[in-house]
């Protein structure tokens, strides 16, 4: 299974909103790739004239803001209307009766240019965006490519594990290698977090030699659920123990949280009843 792309290297500010942080001061790249026009102001522009710059229709920008209208905003990206619309329609003799007006500050502009994947346009301010990070002190660059070395390790690894350990563990074993690469935190759902036997009876109020005593069959009962639904058992995972050794188990994340239940309703609740159920009793 493909877990991550292989990609030219300046997409990485499209994927790393920490990246385009880091360089969302650069605006003189703007004109360094090509002229760069803006209204009478001398500090805006509008979604026509942003379209323009970066060859692309009108319509194409006005997705990007729908898609990233957050992160365009805290970069300069303002909507106009009322008082304040006429007030600059005056100055930059903007004739138009619309009731409100898109308008883009040059920071908000390099923005479009660090998102936008449909022009060759920004795929040029994308590199010289690169080009100038890549000028930072030799420290950062170092640790940056540390992370990246670590990450392509990792991401080896978890390629040769494909076909062998369970397909959505390996996915969201990628996603967050990805993401502590571009250091950014992970976006993973959290019904894809994984779920382990010991830490699930713990919370079911069992001391620690009880664990011991219950989890081999606990995850043998909860996976003999598991295949009466599905029709085969769920996928494994290769787990680390505190002993060193490693152990292949089965991948539980929490959208498998159902049968742990039903597995502790059936086995095991009357054996070890919880103190919510002892304090009920009372």
């Amino acid at each position: 299974m493909p877990i991550i792309p292989d990609q030219p290297s300046e997409l990485i500010l499209t994927e790393s909103r920490t990246m385009r942080a880091q360089t969302i001061e650069r605006t003189d790249v703007l004109d360094k790739v090509k002229a760069l026009a803006l209204l009478p102001d001398g500090t805006h522009a509008t979604t026509e004239i942003v379209a323009g710059y970066y060859e692309v229709g009108v319509e194409t920008i006005k997705s990007l803001v729908k898609d990233h209208r957050a992160e365009l905003a805290e970069n300069g990206l303002r909507v106009l209307a009322g008082e304040e619309l006429r007030s600059f329609k005056d100055l930059c003799h903007i004739e138009s009766r619309a009731r409100s007006l898109a308008v883009f500050s040059r920071r908000a502009i390099l923005n479009v240019g660090q998102l936008l994947t449909e022009s060759d346009i920004a795929r040029q301010v994308r590199t010289y965006l690169l080009e100038v990070e890549e000028q930072a002190a030799p420290e950062v660059r170092s640790g940056a490519a540390d992370l990246v070395a670590l990450a392509e390790s990792r991401m080896r690894v978890l390629k040769a594990a494909a076909g062998i350990v369970d397909a959505a563990w390996l996915e969201t074993k990628a996603r967050l290698v990805a993401a502590r690469a571009l250091g950014e935190e992970p976006e993973v759902d959290p019904l894809d977090a994984p779920l382990y036997v010991p830490d699930f009876l713990r919370d079911k109020g069992l001391n620690r030699r009880d664990i011991e005593s219950v989890q081999s069959w606990f995850g043998r009962r909860a996976a003999s659920l598991y295949e009466a639904e599905h029709g085969e058992k769920p996928g494994k995972r290769q787990s680390d123990l505190p002993n060193g050794s490693v152990r292949e188990t089965y991948a539980w994340t929490q959208r498998h949280m159902p049968f742990f239940e039903e597995t502790w309703d059936r086995y095991y609740a009357a054996q070890f009843p919880t103190q919510l159920d002892l304090g009920g009793a009372a």
